[in-house]
Parts: structure tokens; C-alpha cells; sequence
């Protein structure tokens, strides 16, 4: 596309170039042509061979045309050869330059919203994982404190037992320790008071009795 563009240009300026060239070559002829013929003492300077301007002499027109016809086709051909063409050259690379630029901006553009959207994708998995990671966290909390209370509350029961059966049995030693005492003071308190000698086993049984009776 850029050839034919720069090919198109070229014949334009080409054509462009002919015309002005030919335009001037016309204009110069009759330019000339006009100052022969109003040019005074032309004819006395061409019959005398002698005075005036060789370029207002008629009869060096046709030399003055074919040259000036060289010229142009000369300066025709360099610029349709030469300068032209390497306008075109330059306007071509130009535009291949500029067409180069734009594809490279269009492709580091997809190339950055690419990065941009696999940025965006890793955060939104990186918070997906990290809320993962925390509600798993938190319900390992919420099992290990369960089992720990759970834990607790069975050590507590335990040793609540442990401790009931330890005030049960100080509770059963003491009573029997107060049985065996208060039977040896009735029995003292008996023989003393009464002069009665109570058998040990009566004496207890009575305490026992005695005992249980205010318990209930």
C-alpha cells in the first residue's frame, strides 16, 4: 500500500514538474520572441553583425529553444529519476516508520492489558486464598477451643468427683472417729455417773443410733 501511495505521489509530482517546466518553456519563447520584435535597432544589430544583446538575436532563437528543450528534459529526467524517487524513498520509509511505531504501541497496548488482567486475576486468587486460608484458620480456633473446653470440663468433673469422694471418705473417717470418741465418753460418762460398765459394742451402737437419728 505504501508503493502504490509513493508511486502515486510521484507520477502527480512528475506531471506537476512537466507542466511547470513546459509552462516556462513557452513563457521564455514568447518572452523572447516579444523583446525581438519590439527590441529597437535589432535588425540594424543583426544586419551589422555588431551591438546589442546575442540572446535578442533572432536568428540565435532556434539555438536558444533547442537549448532551453535540453534543460527541460534534462531537468525533467533528474527529477523524474532521481530527486523524486528518493522523496518517494524517503516519504515510503516515512510512512513504514510511522506504521512500524503504531503496530509496536498497539502490541506493547495488548501486551500491557494482558499484564494488567493477569495482575488483576493473581490479586482476586490471592484474596480468594487468603479468605480461604482464614476461615479454615478460624474454624480450627472455634474446634480446638470446643475440644479444649470439652477437655476442661471433663478435667473439672473429674477432679470434682475425685474431690466429693475425698470429702466423703474425710466425711465417713470423721464420723467414725466421732462415733469410737462418743462412745468412749458415754461409756466414761456411764460409769462414772451410774457406776455402770457399758460394753464398748452397745456403746457405739447407741452413738451410731443417736447418729443417724439427727442426720435424717
Amino acid at each position: 500500500m505504501p508503493n502504490l501511495l509513493a508511486e502515486a505521489r510521484l507520477a502527480r509530482w512528475a506531471g506537476a514538474a512537466g507542466s511547470a517546466l513546459a509552462s516556462l518553456t513557452l513563457l521564455a519563447g514568447a518572452a523572447l520572441a516579444a523583446t525581438a520584435e519590439h527590441a529597437p535597432g535589432a535588425e540594424h544589430g543583426a544586419e551589422h553583425g555588431g551591438g546589442g544583446l546575442p540572446q535578442l538575436d533572432p536568428t540565435t532563437f532556434p539555438t536558444q529553444i533547442f537549448w532551453l528543450a535540453v534543460t527541460f528534459i534534462t531537468l525533467y529526467y533528474l527529477l523524474a529519476k532521481k530527486a523524486l524517487p528518493r522523496v518517494a524513498e524517503v516519504l515510503e520509509e516515512r510512512q513504514e516508520r510511522i506504521s512500524r511505531d503504531l503496530n509496536k504501541a498497539a502490541s506493547v497496548k495488548e501486551e500491557a492489558e494482558a499484564v494488567l488482567a493477569s495482575v488483576e486475576k493473581a490479586l482476586a486468587d490471592a484474596r480468594s486464598e487468603a479468605q480461604s486460608v482464614i476461615a479454615a484458620t478460624v474454624a480450627e480456633i472455634e474446634a480446638a477451643n470446643h475440644a479444649r473446653q470439652g477437655q476442661l470440663a471433663a478435667d473439672i468433673g473429674e477432679r470434682l468427683k475425685a474431690a466429693e469422694a475425698r470429702i466423703a471418705g474425710a466425711k465417713d473417717e470423721a464420723l467414725a472417729n466421732i462415733r469410737g470418741v462418743a462412745a468412749e465418753i458415754a461409756r466414761d460418762v456411764a460409769g462414772k455417773l451410774a457406776g455402770v460398765d457399758v460394753d464398748a459394742s452397745k456403746a457405739e451402737a447407741a452413738v451410731a443410733a443417736v447418729l443417724e437419728e439427727r442426720r435424717s
